[in-house]
């Protein structure tokens, strides 16, 4: 046998026991199809914050919060976090940097650990605002200013954070420059608008025609002249208003609401608890 034969005789061998080991090896597992994920205990928690916005979001493995009210108002957050036994923040999420809504979050971050701080892009020249920045330097953390829309899960739960499409709007930058979160938990869907004006506003509602069940409302219950096109676009059951005694919501917006049959929710009479198991939605106490 020549040398040739003898070379094409070992390869047709080696094939044969490469075939016998593949078959008798075990297949890798075929992917599955992804299956919706969602959280049996998500509770939303709406502090009573005065006109200011305070939004803590928990499940049994993760907790985020959404603004933080005015100076002095963290150490009413973070005595709910230990009642709670929570203690650390996954997301500290601030729509933007007026008084009533970045005041408590220094005193936060300067108390319990936090995960990631997701930020818009126009800070203000105030003094809450520099104390959050040292606290986030004291903190070691370095904040992500949130420029496209950004997207992520948590204990089953959905979050989407959409940010203004502009660095100036001609009226009002600082609220008109609010990120906007989404949240999803199985068939529940919720809201949160921070201060968004008009041009804010306008800019989410041709992005987004999903309906939600609860819409926190911007700016405090305000007049806004895009409410009934807000309403007929995200259809919710509920909207909650953070005001207070002293600077109330609006009655024509409220009246607008409760035209459309929406079932209006006021912090100042107290704060504002819903739990989402990813099919129904309740109130609690």
């Amino acid at each position: 046998m020549d040398r040739r034969s003898a070379l094409l005789i070992l390869f047709a061998a080696a094939l044969l026991l490469s075939s016998c080991a593949f078959s008798g090896a075990k297949k890798a597992p075929e992917e599955s199809p992804a299956e919706s994920t969602l959280a049996d205990d998500l509770e939303v928690h709406f502090f009573n914050a005065g006109k200011a916005d305070a939004i803590l979001l928990t499940t049994g493995e993760s907790a985020v919060l959404i603004d933080a009210g005015e100076k002095g108002f963290g150490k009413t957050i973070l005595a709910y976090l230990e009642e709670r036994s929570i203690e650390k923040l996954d997301y500290l999420i601030v729509t933007h940097f007026d008084k009533d809504h970045v005041g408590g979050a220094a005193k936060v971050l300067n108390s319990i650990p936090v995960g990631t701080v997701l930020q818009n892009g126009s800070p203000k020249d105030s003094e809450e605002y520099k104390k959050y920045v040292r606290a986030l330097s004291g903190a070691g953390i370095e904040p992500l200013t949130v420029r496209e829309r950004l997207s992520f899960t948590l204990d089953g739960v959905q979050y989407t954070v959409d940010p203004p499409r502009r660095a100036e709007y001609a009226a009002d930058t600082s609220n008109n420059s609010s990120l906007i979160v989404s949240v999803q938990n199985g068939e529940n869907r919720f809201l949160f608008l921070g201060d968004a004006q008009t041009e804010r506003l306008s800019e989410f509602l041709d992005a987004d025609a999903a309906a939600y069940d609860v819409l926190k409302l911007p700016h405090h219950g305000k007049d806004e002249p895009l409410l009934s096109a807000l309403l007929a676009s995200a259809k919710p059951g509920y909207a909650v208003i953070t005001s207070s005694d002293g600077e109330p919501e609006s009655a024509a917006v409220v009246e607008t609401l409760n035209a459309a049959g929406v079932q209006v929710l006021l912090t100042r009479e107290g704060a504002v608890t819903f739990q989402s198991d990813g099919e129904t939605l309740r109130l609690i106490p």
